[in-house]
């Protein structure tokens, strides 16, 4: 097992997942606090990064396309202290750091989990029912139904009609979009019936957002629905008849002797790491047991 306890945060890894789960600190963003733990399968990855600063690093998680109905949803635009899948660490756990990207790497490549987009979502999204309020209104989901409601800071045309009842099964599509710079954002639903072009102050069917510090909850609204509306890689079987494209030979794998030889060293860095003090008896102690199971 690898783990990196922070402010921030805490990651553990299993092998098999990752469990993230949000610090205590007063700068920890409401969006992480808001969304709790995240337990992260290992076929949902398609790497893991670890970039050092002066004052601080940044552990990063790179999903696969199409794993997790957050990151669809909010196509990337979250704002880095609102990220779920980012960690900082402190100068002090740097080696811890990479230790964990080491685990995580290795792990991928004996799984030989694919960096392909996937074509159904492994992780689940937030639970439901969820409300979040912002911008001109609030936003409900129970899992079937989109309740918004506006607010006095709603523009009148679009207040006047009251509050709006979407059913899951008529919405095509959502989307969200945060402010930036002088741009309001936006919660948007696309409705079948009745799709709109209009901006979000005037649409019936959206909230929009002005970059105050709940706006990234809605987020989380979006991505409740995302994860219940169809797959956007999801298509048709493959015929039978239609011969499958010819597989990227892979590489060979490594010589039993050069494994061994990888552990050894692995060993060998992490007694350094615990005799520099960079890695707690407690750490050494799990890491090292975590290489022998291996060996």
């Amino acid at each position: 097992m690898a783990e990196i306890i922070q402010r921030d945060g805490t990651w553990t890894f299993d092998g098999e997942a990752l469990r993230l789960v949000p610090g205590h600190d007063k700068n920890v963003s409401l969006l992480r606090r808001t969304l709790g733990e995240v337990t992260v399968p290992l076929r949902a990855l398609a790497g893991i990064s670890f970039e050092q600063g002066r004052k601080s690093g940044r552990l990063r998680l790179r999903l696969r396309d199409g794993a997790d109905p957050l990151s669809q949803a909010t196509g990337g635009k979250l704002p880095d202290g609102s990220d779920p899948y980012r960690l900082t660490v402190e100068p002090d756990r740097f080696g811890v750091a990479e230790y964990v990207v080491d685990e995580v790497r290795n792990a991928l490549l004996l799984e030989q989990v694919p960096s392909s987009a996937c074509t159904e979502y492994v992780l689940p999204g937030p639970a439901v029912p969820l409300s979040v309020s912002a911008g001109d209104g609030t936003a409900s989901f129970d899992g079937e139904h989109i309740r918004l409601e506006w607010n006095w800071k709603t523009e009148d045309a679009k207040a006047a009609a009251g509050a709006r009842l979407l059913a899951l099964a008529d919405i095509a599509a959502v989307e969200w979009q945060p402010a930036a710079g002088l741009d309001n954002g936006c919660l948007r639903f696309v409705v079948r019936s009745s799709p709109t072009k209009a901006p979000p102050k005037y649409d019936p069917n959206s909230i929009e957002l002005w970059g105050f510090k709940k706006d990234p909850l809605t987020a989380l609204v979006a991505a409740a629905v995302q994860a219940r509306l169809p797959h956007p890689g999801a298509g048709p079987a493959p015929n039978e008849l239609t011969p499958a494209p010819a597989a990227t030979p892979a590489a060979a794998p490594a010589p039993p002797g050069d494994d061994h030889d990888t552990l050894l060293r692995r060993l060998r860095e992490l007694g350094e790491l615990h005799r520099s003090g960079v890695l707690t008896d407690e750490e050494f102690a799990a890491a090292k047991q975590a290489v022998l199971k291996r060996m």
